[in-house]
């Protein structure tokens, strides 16, 4: 019934200016837009999009009301986390059946290229799933969008699908999100990891659904000495909501280079103290070790292959949403072995912010 993520979309204080960060510096394309042109009368949105990608980035048209009102209390943030299903009506029954709150009824939108039946439901803070059922529809993006085609449209990358979200939720909810998803979504739990550092502690599971197109991480701060990442999400965004995109890569080097000539993205450093230990713990791979160190890209190892992955540093005016990406060589992990390297390398940052 559920087939994947359709697309993410973001609440910002300024959509032109978010679609063009996430085009120059990850090399989105312009896609689809609406507005005032397109019979929206409170929001203007842009997509962009990479392969099998979509990005939404909605601000408000006034100071008032739910879009403004999520801006104003998250900042840039994700408000809607879209999946692709086969059947609105009947994922919205049994979605409600088994206690998700309704946001909105199934309905049905439609132009010249076919129709689209939609519904919404709420999740985890002030975030909600759209269930798109696109119905054979032909057009750009959705109905009630155009075509948006810049004149100077920059090369794409090499990112090629959505591998996962990350989502923080509060202190002792974990549990009890868990078990939503896999009731009213079907999702089993396909990965546990606890984390405890020196300073931090999270509890952390990963639900997916039975197809493993969508993957939800959920996490949930745990007792430590010091604030851990996820509180440090908690505490600036308000509330639960989705940490980070991770995007999947078919070269991650290649993007990692060209990432940093370009300049606009920083990543997490990671000490070369994790690159010494790394050929014993990962074994045999095809990357050189030493290009992995320059790059600050971690690998880890399961029973079905490795993957490589790395993490950018906050890419909002918070301390909140930051991005990942990641290449599968097999595995199907979320590089359990890294967290703590990860954890290592966010409370350094946390340290210079202030607030560990």
């Amino acid at each position: 019934m559920f087939r994947g993520i359709d697309h993410v979309e973001f609440y910002v204080g300024n959509a032109f200016a978010s679609s063009y960060f996430y085009a120059r510096a990850l090399g989105f394309v312009p896609h689809a837009e609406a507005g005032l042109e397109t019979g929206h009368r409170d929001r203007h949105s842009c997509v962009v999009a990479q392969n099998g990608i979509h990005l939404v980035f909605t601000n408000p048209l006034k100071g008032s009301g739910p879009i403004a009102d999520h801006v104003r209390k998250h900042g840039d943030a994700i408000r809607d986390i879209a999946i692709a299903v086969d059947d609105a009506d009947e994922a919205f029954r049994k979605c409600v059946a088994f206690g998700a709150e309704p946001v909105e009824e199934p309905r049905t939108e439609s132009d010249k290229h076919g129709e689209v039946r939609r519904a919404t439901i709420a999740t985890f803070g002030d975030t909600v799933h759209s269930l798109i059922e696109r119905k054979d529809y032909s057009g750009t993006f959705l109905p009630g969008y155009r075509d948006w085609l810049a004149a100077n449209r920059p090369l794409p990358g090499n990112l090629m699908a959505i591998d996962h979200v990350a989502c923080c939720v509060e202190r002792g909810s974990l549990r009890r999100w868990v078990e939503f998803y896999e009731k009213a979504f079907g999702f089993r739990e396909v990965h546990h990891e606890d984390i405890v550092t020196d300073r931090s502690a999270m509890n952390s599971i990963v639900i997916g659904s039975e197809n493993g197109a969508i993957k939800f991480p959920l996490m949930e701060p745990a007792p430590a000495k010091g604030k851990s990442q996820i509180e440090e999400f908690l505490d600036y965004n308000e509330g639960a909501g989705g940490q980070h995109l991770a995007f999947l890569s078919e070269d991650i080097l290649q993007t990692v280079r060209s990432l940093q000539a370009d300049g606009w993205v920083a990543f997490l450093e990671t000490p070369g103290t994790y690159y010494d230990a790394l050929p014993d713990r990962v074994g045999e791979i095809e990357e050189d070790f030493r290009e992995l160190d320059e790059l600050n890209v971690l690998v880890d190892r399961d029973a079905w292959g490795y993957l490589l992955q790395v993490f950018t540093r906050p890419v909002t005016g918070k301390p909140t949403s930051f991005l990942e990406i990641v290449q599968r060589k097999g595995a199907r992990g979320f590089g359990g072995g890294n967290v703590r390297a990860l954890f290592e390398a966010v409370e350094r940052a946390q340290a210079a912010r202030g607030n560990l």
